[in-house]
């Protein structure tokens, strides 16, 4: 990374963009890069699809899933495994780091994540944890909807084809048995939900600054948001 002068850090900066962009990669640069605290809110919906699944509750059934997340506990802690995990997520106080990146959780976490009292009770965690700032917060609606007075706000796109290539290619070196074609399908399945939501759904902020990372490298896109930062 090229030497810069940041005079001015941001306390909160925010990352949006669609499944599989690449926020987390991203983000956990950025953060390690100033020693922020980087947090991935789409861990919070899974977290619940997770549990909602392992609970065998009605993905459809909005209340079930809504007082779900309102009573869940979700922690994230410092990885206390060398299995490529960046972190623990316990959730109700069992390690679930990986059961939130199956097959079955990436079908359903779109549909949990539309509902108000789901997204209200997530939101309001995310606003808490962000008051102490020195933060990149990860998401789909942060600087729209969580926190739209952030300093920095970035939004994170690629297309669909190089998101689900990425996706496959992780799954894979993770030893799972994948389809190509099923990826993308779940990809674009995703997006549809996403942006379609009538809450929260989405989208960049008016004054976010979007970074098409299909033709960049990681390297690429943090040196860009270093560029923004140094900027501030």
């Amino acid at each position: 990374m090229c030497d810069r002068e940041f005079q001015n850090l941001p306390d909160i900066i925010t990352i949006d963009g669609p499944a599989a962009s690449g926020k987390s990669t991203i983000g956990n640069l950025i953060a390690n890069k100033f020693g922020y605290i980087c947090l991935d809110t789409g861990i919070m919906y899974r977290a619940v699809a997770c549990q909602a699944l392992r609970e065998s509750l009605d993905i459809s059934d909005e209340l079930l899933i809504s007082q779900l997340a309102e009573r869940i506990s979700i922690d994230i802690l410092p990885s206390s495994n060398n299995d490529g995990r960046q972190f623990d997520v316990i959730i109700d106080g069992v390690d679930l780091t990986w059961d939130i990146r199956s097959n079955e959780v990436n079908q359903n976490v779109s549909e949990v994540s539309v509902y108000p009292r789901v997204r209200n009770a997530m939101t309001e965690l995310q606003r808490n944890i962000a008051k102490k700032g020195k933060i990149v917060m990860i998401g789909r609606d942060i600087g729209t909807v969580v926190l739209p007075q952030a300093d920095l706000k970035i939004y994170l796109e690629a297309s669909a084809e190089v998101r689900a290539q990425r996706r496959y290619v992780e799954d894979l070196a993770r030893g799972k048995k994948v389809c190509f074609g099923d990826v993308l399908e779940s990809i674009k399945h995703r997006d549809e939900i996403d942006t379609g939501r009538a809450v929260a759904p989405l989208k960049p902020a008016d004054d976010s600054v979007i970074v098409d990372s299909d033709q960049m490298t990681v390297y690429e896109v943090v040196e860009r948001i270093l560029d923004l930062i140094a900027g501030c």
